[in-house]
């Protein structure tokens, strides 16, 4: 095989061939990353330091604000910086690390949804076993389900696709490193053993896409069958911002990677992806604390127990 098979390097999308362009694109993006870093930050810390939040809830979306700061993360400062230096190239290794993650993460994503799912059908529809079956315990081993299986699932993407020869160039059609994107560089029948491992995933995804439409027919159902309105707007409350973001996850992501081969252009292809990796983990810690009585005065009290500690250092400093 030879050495032009593995490319050194491979070469990004730009959002725009002018640099100023490059540079308003640097900014946005930069906004939407701090925001995703605040929010999902002040989520992390909150559910943490605050005992009231230690229930197996608040524990997924602990485990969701870290995974939702980790996809950003991997995507976006590297396209900050190819925006502010006007670069295109990502070196084979830094590729290779950002597929790894990106796969890791989304992944984790959609299983902690599904489990979140789960959770709220046993505390709305079996009320009195829920302290039962949602334990501890339980809790831990299914966080720990997800990332032991996520992780062996993209080690086994990753190393899949990078074993492909490549003979179609180094240039992606897209921001970032994704797996579609270079199965387009391959030159081998090899290929078709990495679109058999998606055809795969996209199986399971879909078995646990059906689930979550299950759990929510039953919680509709539980919801509509409370007599008391008060009740019901309780209950739609810890439920409606879990589907929310659900639906904001999958119907950006179905839509990119199932839309008709007409459709694709590099711009539809550039904001599709935005929509789906980036906007999500900027979003979401917004649509959380929206309806959550509890995170919001959680989140609350920490904010201005900072406020205070910064006004009294402020405070001591000036009268030193």
């Amino acid at each position: 095989m030879s050495n032009s098979s593995f490319p050194n390097e491979f070469l990004l999308l730009p959002f725009a061939d002018a640099h100023e362009l490059q540079l308003l694109h640097f900014g946005l993006f930069l906004g939407i990353y701090l925001a995703a870093l605040l929010g999902n930050g002040l989520i992390l810390t909150a559910i943490a330091c605050d005992h009231h939040l230690h229930t197996p809830m608040h524990f997924f979306l602990l485990n969701l604000a870290f995974v939702d700061l980790s996809t950003i993360t991997t995507t976006v400062p590297k396209a900050m910086a190819s925006s502010l230096w006007d670069t295109r190239a990502i070196s084979y290794a830094g590729c290779a690390t950002q597929v790894f993650f990106f796969i890791l993460f989304l992944t984790a994503e959609f299983f902690l949804l599904t489990i979140m799912a789960y959770d709220r059908y046993i505390a709305i529809c079996k009320p009195l076993h829920y302290g039962t079956i949602m334990d501890s315990r339980t809790c831990v081993n299914m966080a720990a389900a997800v990332w032991g299986s996520t992780f062996l699932y993209a080690v086994l993407h990753t190393a899949s696709t990078f074993s492909l020869p490549l003979c179609q160039g180094n240039a992606l059609d897209q921001f970032f490193c994704e797996i579609p994107q270079i199965l387009k560089l391959s030159c081998s029948d090899a290929y078709l053993r990495e679109v058999g491992l998606l055809v795969v995933s996209a199986c399971l995804l879909f078995a646990c896409f059906v689930f979550l439409v299950l759990s929510y027919v039953q919680i509709f159902r539980a919801v509509l069958r409370i007599a008391s309105e008060q009740g019901q707007h309780k209950a739609f409350s810890t439920c409606l911002p879990h589907l929310a973001v659900v639906s904001l996850f999958i119907s950006t992501a179905i839509f990119s990677y199932l839309k008709p081969p007409s459709m694709s252009s590099s711009s539809l292809n550039l904001l599709l992806a935005v929509l789906y990796s980036v906007m999500p983990p900027a979003v979401n810690p917004l649509i959380y604390s929206m309806r959550n009585q509890e995170l919001k005065d959680a989140v609350w009290k920490l904010m201005m127990g900072c406020f205070s500690e910064a006004v009294n250092c402020l405070s001591s400093a000036y009268h030193s």
